[in-house]
């Protein structure tokens, strides 16, 4: 048996005291240095690389700003919430004859509308009220009241209405935005009251602009706003809103060969109808200018018959005697023609211009007059004889001449 000195036993004790150290730092995790760093398990050290203050530091952030939703979310509910009792669902009365030609009332057709006013005026699409013997506006809580129709521009297909607020009730109003700085891509949203549900909201983007929209009254809407927004037949007349919660558009139609939303929808611009709302709650209509003449929309048939020097265009038929346009030396045919059930007259001038809009068809003119007023002088472009001439009128009432 070897024997050690004093020496020695007291060295093996301090090692032997050591390496317990060591391995009981090791099961307690502490470690420090190089000699740590070698020792420590790789799932140790993977722990320590998670616990890092830095992206800790970052996770707490995100939790306490976010909370359960993401910024989009939050940004959609938020619009939501502040706006939805602002939208309004309108239902309407109309009239019709039964076989002993007695007018029965039946139920019309169903939209929404914006609260604009304080003071009860709403915002809606035309078609939802047109032909409306009476209207309905249904709020938030429930409460129906009767309103009334106060204008309508059939051309931009807008319509102004009102209702008188229950007492003592705070309306919650939609801010107007604009229109004229969108970008395609920008987020939009658009509350609604489709197929007679509560005030339903949906996203989706700007998807173009400047739509020209043909309506059924040969007439255009311009700049009409595109969107991927779902919009059912009930969103007619809603309000799109953009990211802050301001009106950029009034949801008015879809494209859509079933009749539910494919992602094709558009919206009047809010700018157009900022420049008539005013004019509709002071007149009950928009007075627009127009040319006091017949003009006959240029087409295959006429253009070879006539052999007319333009192949689109407006033709002047006849002027009114004595009116602006008569008066201002605009050029009316002189040889009768049957056209259908009809006459018109040829060798006038052909109109292809108006306030420096091209006019190929009445709908581009109805388009290039949509801001002029009664009373205002443009220039109009002519073909006279096949050579071009310009002719500065003043513009008749387009109202007064239809009710002619």
């Amino acid at each position: 048996m070897k024997l050690y000195s004093r020496g020695q036993v007291a060295f093996f004790s301090v090692l032997s005291g050591l390496l317990v150290f060591i391995i009981a730092a090791a099961g307690a995790g502490l470690w420090f240095g190089p000699l740590g760093r070698f020792f420590a398990p790789p799932a140790a050290e993977a722990d320590l690389a998670v616990q890092t203050p830095e992206y800790h530091d970052s996770l707490l952030v995100k939790t306490v700003e976010i909370g359960p939703y993401t910024g989009d979310e939050r940004e959609n509910i938020t619009v939501y919430e502040q706006l939805n009792e602002a939208v309004v669902n309108i239902t309407t009365e109309r009239v019709t004859i039964n076989w002993f030609l007695e007018p029965v009332p039946q139920e019309g057709g169903s939209g929404s509308g914006s609260i604009i006013d304080s003071q009860g005026y709403v915002l809606t699409n035309n078609h939802v009220v047109e032909n409306a013997y009476k209207v309905f506006i249904n709020l938030a809580d429930g409460t129906q009241i009767e309103g009334t129709l106060v204008g309508t521009d059939k051309e931009n297909d807008i319509a102004v209405l009102k209702f008188e607020p229950p007492k003592g009730a705070q309306l919650r109003v939609i801010p107007f935005g604009d229109a004229s700085n969108l970008k395609v891509g920008q987020k939009v949203l658009a509350i609604g009251n489709p197929f007679a549900l509560e005030r339903t909201l949906t996203v989706g983007i700007v998807s173009g602009l400047g739509r020209p929209i043909q309506t059924g009254r040969n007439t255009i809407i311009r700049n009409m706003i595109q969107t991927d927004a779902s919009i059912n037949p009930g969103n007619s007349g809603g309000p799109l809103l953009d990211a802050a919660g301001k009106m950029i558009g009034i949801n008015t139609m879809i494209y859509s060969p079933s009749g539910g939303s494919v992602g094709i929808g558009f919206a009047v611009p809010i700018n157009t109808a900022k420049r008539v709302v005013a004019e509709l709650i002071a007149y009950g209509k928009v007075r627009r200018g127009w040319i006091d003449a017949s003009l006959v929309q240029i087409f295959p048939a006429l253009v070879r018959y006539a052999k007319l020097p333009a192949s689109s265009g407006l033709l002047v038929s006849r002027t009114r005697r004595n009116g602006f346009a008569d008066r201002a030396g605009l050029r009316q045919g002189t040889e009768p023609v049957r056209a259908g059930s009809g006459i018109i007259y040829l060798g006038g001038d052909i109109i292809t211009g108006a306030d420096g809009l091209r006019v190929n068809t009445l709908a581009d003119l109805y388009a290039a007059l949509e801001d002029n007023k009664p009373g205002e002088k443009i220039s109009v472009e002519v073909l006279r004889g096949g050579n071009p001439a310009i002719v500065e009128l003043i513009l008749a009432d387009r109202e007064e001449l239809i009710n002619q």
